[in-house]
Order: structure tokens, then C-alpha cells, then sequence
């Protein structure tokens, strides 16, 4: 079983001190510890540099919660890969669902701001799941596939191979409601389906997989313990230490356990 990966979004939160407060509380709680699982914070835009001064110190990578699809220019209120890339910020989320919702992202959007990523050196972290109303219809399969192709098959082999790919059921997101270990194990199994048909076998299973969707210290275990859950994309749980600590314990204890 390769090393699982926590990534936390900690979306639109935190004033500049209380940041700086709960990087250090999680820092301390890694501190001493010999982690096989990969830890990132994804802080909102402000913050990165503060996340990337304390991530030189310690246990974790600094991630971004967006991107723009240029490289520069007159894009007003935007942020490049590249600029990130300056600072030492080595992921960033891609497509989540509330960048579909409210700002009208398209997967070609997504698929050009993966290239950007690329280009300067970014693990993009790329983000697809389905509606309730997908999911009731029975059409959850086809929309999780369709989003996949077309923001992230246009990749060569080499360049898929430095993807992750965050499944987040959008009616579980904030919610409260999880899905069960077996609907979040049928769906990494298929998005791995879909991924081996086209680069094939090795690719497929080394690719990360991870799922979002109300994840929790309580539901970690036995989410991380499915054979195709490769970690979390973790979000309110972030923004409080002792959970996302004890979600990151969840993971290190899959790992022991197998």
C-alpha cells in the first residue's frame, strides 16, 4: 500500500493570526513524529507565504485552492501557477465543486488550469463529483467520468502521472452527510477503472485518489481503510488541530494496519 495523502482546504477562513495559530498548533502536533502519510495545508491566498515559511520547518507541503487559467497579463483580482511556484507552494485544488457552482468553472477551464500548473511545476489536485439529483437518476457514473475527461485526459502519460484526483460527492460537501465507505470505494474504483483504460495498469493504481465530502476524525478509519481510498481532501475538519491531526492518525494507522 503506497503512503496515503490529507490535503486541507481551508476555503475562505482564518484572519492572518489565526492562521499563523493553527499552523503552529498542527506543526506541533507532527512534531517528532516519522510520517509515511503526505500532509498540505491549503491556507486562502494571503496566507501562503506564512504556509510556506512554516512548511520549510516542518512536516507538511502548502497548497493553493486555486488558479488562474493565464499565465499573466491584465487578468484583474487573478493568481498564476507561476507566482506560486516563486513562493514554494507545491499543490493546488483544481475544480472544486464551489468553483463550478459560483463561478461558472467549465472543464475546459479546469483542463487549462491544469496545464498551467504544470508548466511551472504544481501538483495539481483535481476535483470531481456529482449532484444529489446525478446520483438519484443514477447518472453519477457518467458525470464523474465526463469531468474527468475532459479536464485531465488531454495529458500525456508523463504528465498524468503528477496528478491527484479529489472525488467529492457535492451532496456530502459541508452537509454533514458522508458517503458510506462502500459509495466512496465504488466510485475510486471506477474513477481507477477509467483511468487504466487509458494509461493503463501501473498509472492507474499509482494514481492518487482521494475523497472529500465531510470526512472526520470519526469517519477516517474506516474511509482510508477501502482499497481505493488513497487519502482526504479534508475540509472543515481542517480548521480545527486535534481533528485534522486525528484524521492524519487515521491514515498513519491504515498504513500500519496493512
Amino acid at each position: 500500500m503506497k503512503p496515503k495523502l490529507v490535503i486541507g482546504n481551508w476555503k475562505m477562513n482564518k484572519s492572518f493570526e489565526e492562521a499563523d495559530d493553527l499552523i503552529i498548533e498542527i506543526s506541533e502536533h507532527l512534531e517528532g513524529l516519522t510520517l509515511q502519510t503526505g500532509v498540505v495545508l491549503c491556507p486562502p491566498f494571503l496566507y501562503l507565504e506564512l504556509t510556506t515559511d512554516h512548511a520549510e520547518e516542518n512536516e507538511f507541503s502548502a497548497g493553493a485552492q486555486n488558479c488562474s487559467e493565464y499565465s499573466n497579463g491584465a487578468y484583474t483580482g487573478e493568481i498564476s501557477a507561476e507566482m506560486m511556484s516563486e513562493i514554494g507552494v507545491e499543490f493546488c485544488i483544481v475544480g472544486h465543486s464551489e468553483r463550478r457552482k459560483y463561478f461558472a468553472e467549465t472543464n475546459q477551464m479546469i483542463a487549462n488550469k491544469v496545464d498551467q500548473l504544470l508548466k511551472y511545476g504544481l501538483i495539481p489536485v483535481v476535483c470531481c463529483g456529482e449532484q444529489l439529483e446525478d446520483r438519484q437518476k443514477m447518472n453519477h457514473f457518467q458525470v464523474v467520468e465526463t469531468q474527468i475527461k475532459e479536464s485531465i485526459f488531454h495529458l500525456t502519460k508523463e504528465q498524468f502521472e503528477t496528478i491527484v484526483i479529489a472525488y467529492e460527492p457535492v451532496w456530502a460537501i459541508g452537509t454533514g452527510e458522508t458517503a458510506t465507505p462502500q459509495q466512496a470505494e465504488e466510485m475510486h474504483q471506477y474513477i481507477r477503472q477509467i483511468i487504466e483504460k487509458k494509461y493503463g495498469t501501473e498509472t492507474a493504481y499509482a494514481t492518487y485518489i482521494l475523497y472529500g465530502g465531510s470526512c472526520n476524525a470519526q469517519n477516517a478509519l474506516e474511509l482510508f481503510s477501502q482499497q481505493n481510498v488513497d487519502g482526504g481532501l479534508i475540509g472543515g475538519a481542517s480548521l480545527k488541530a486535534n481533528e485534522f491531526v486525528s484524521i492524519i492518525e487515521a491514515a498513519e494507522t491504515v498504513l500500519k494496519d496493512n
